[in-house]
């Protein structure tokens, strides 16, 4: 699959992955000096670049398992959301779970991005839904026994 990317700096790095069968494309900080990130807060950080992802996909985006494990870094979403109709930058909200400063270096791999298809549905109202065995066991229902 081909997508366009656009560069929107000189120094916008363009995602790379990190093996050949590595599911996702590490995004960069596109910086101009370093930032630090204080315990417990979100920094926007834009990598740079914008994408026209194909209709019917979206792109993940990802912790780093790495940044995440040892710096305590992560998507303050947890999970981001790159629509295929968005053309803007694409930005991380980089956040510290940590207790300690953290410091993000520019063209430091900051999350990845992977992309994924999606079904388009339409929801249609009613008062009745089909039953099943859970039923509506919510939160840790199905651990019980």
């Amino acid at each position: 699959m081909e997508i366009l990317l656009k560069k929107l700096t000189s120094t916008a790095k363009a995602p790379e992955r990190g093996s050949d069968y590595a599911a996702g494309y590490d995004l960069f900080a596109d910086l101009s000096e370093k930032v630090e990130i204080a315990p417990h807060e979100t920094l926007m950080i834009g990598t740079g670049i914008a994408t026209a992802i194909p209709e019917g996909y979206f792109g993940g985006i990802f912790a780093r398992s790495g940044l995440s494990a040892k710096e305590g870094l992560r998507p303050g979403n947890c999970v981001g959301v790159v629509d295929a109709d968005y053309r803007g930058e694409i930005k991380v909200a980089l956040h510290n779970d940590s207790e300690v400063i953290r410091t993000v270096e520019p063209m430091q791999k900051i999350a990845q991005m992977v992309i994924l298809p999606f079904l388009a549905v339409e929801f249609t109202e009613t008062e009745k839904l089909s039953e099943t065995n859970r039923g509506e066991g919510g939160f840790g229902s199905t651990g019980k026994k």
